[in-house]
């Protein structure tokens, strides 16, 4: 019960942080003129990415490897199976073509990345730095390709000079205060996650997986959720491929180079979760681009394949009798019946472009 408090406390705490931190880097990036898109992209994925920041780090400076891996993998296979598809079944949601041309190549670039780097193991402190270099040369090459609007003129009027700094150091200061909740929300809620895997007897990797995965992608969730019902549709899928983007270059990347001896990665996440975080992710590009947009029935595809594994990694760790079974339908129907219908949406969709 103790554990459960603190978790709950945890994510009570990272979900304020967050918040400040969004709203603070969001009115922050208004004033430089970014688009919707490239605002979701960065400053808003960025920001609702924190709490995953701040547990992975966290937890790979106290040696609990499992849940700073389990944490970056399970948020990255959450968002897109779970809060796309939420987001996608509440209100069909728009994706425009640097969506299909840049960021989905390079999330699924980076997953695969991620999987390489892990193949011995370990991702190592060195690996660490490059991959925050990648995160960095990504973000230039945002703003290289016209992400920002040098010449649009700032929300705040230039000629109040007070009222700008006021607004600009309230801006800060809900930065300041997001970052110091994030950090604290971020300790309790490893400390209780690890209390908790202790007290089930489950591996830290699974409540990485699942409790804290879940946890820490609250923000992006709510985030989604809210832009596509107020028709901010390009900031709710921005978000989550930013975010994903963030947290396998940047969140993985620092966890790695924090530790003195890197983060190790457990054989059952090479084996199973890695891969299907990187199925998950290279099944965006056919789904964003057919229709440029992310119908209910895709969203509802989404939803069951993330219960699927959820179901999976329950079975696997409750050691049921049922998962040969579950496993062998999922490979033999399930899944090639999928490839087959995305690869007939792709043909017509090309096929009517064409047209």
């Amino acid at each position: 019960m103790t554990s459960f408090l603190w978790i709950a406390a945890g994510l009570v705490v990272l979900t304020l942080g967050a918040e400040f931190l969004v709203r603070g880097a969001a009115t922050l990036a208004t004033i430089v003129g970014l688009s919707p898109l490239i605002i979701g992209l960065t400053v808003v994925a960025y920001g609702t990415s924190a709490p995953e920041f701040a547990v992975s780090v966290k937890a790979a400076l106290v040696g609990q490897a499992d849940i700073a891996v389990g944490n970056v993998v399970g948020s990255n296979t959450f968002n897109v199976l779970f809060i796309l598809g939420i987001s996608a079944l509440i209100v069909p949601l728009t994706t425009c073509s640097q969506l299909v041309r840049l960021d989905v190549p390079v999330m699924i670039g980076s997953s695969v990345l991620v999987w390489i780097l892990a193949a011995d193991g370990v991702i190592e402190r060195a690996e660490g730095a490059m991959l925050l270099l990648a995160i960095l040369v990504y973000m230039a090459l945002l703003i290289r390709l016209g992400g920002t609007k040098p010449g649009a003129p700032a929300r705040v009027c230039p000629d109040r000079p007070r009222a700008t700094k006021r607004r600009l150091g309230v801006c800060l200061l809900l930065v300041i205060v997001g970052l110091g909740l994030l950090v604290l929300g971020a300790r309790w809620l490893v400390f209780g996650a690890t209390v908790m895997a202790r007290d089930l007897g489950v591996s830290e990797l699974l409540i990485g997986l699942t409790i804290v995965a879940g946890g820490t992608s609250l923000p992006e969730l709510a985030t989604s959720v809210v832009a596509g019902l107020r028709g901010q549709r390009d900031i709710a899928v921005g978000n989550i491929v930013g975010s994903n983007i963030f947290n396998l270059l940047a969140v993985l990347g620092a966890a790695s180079a924090a530790s003195p001896h890197g983060v190790a990665v457990s054989p059952a996440a090479m084996r199973f979760d890695l891969p299907v975080m990187t199925a998950a992710a290279v099944a965006c590009l056919p789904v964003f681009f057919t229709g440029g947009r992310i119908s209910r029935w895709e969203g509802v595809m989404f939803l069951g394949y993330y219960l699927a594994y959820l179901t999976y990694l329950f079975l696997c760790a409750s050691r049921q009798a049922a998962l040969p079974t579950f496993s062998t339908a999922m490979l033999l129907f399930v899944l090639p019946g999928t490839a087959l219908g995305l690869g007939v949406s792709v043909w017509y969709a090309a096929r009517t472009r064409t047209a």
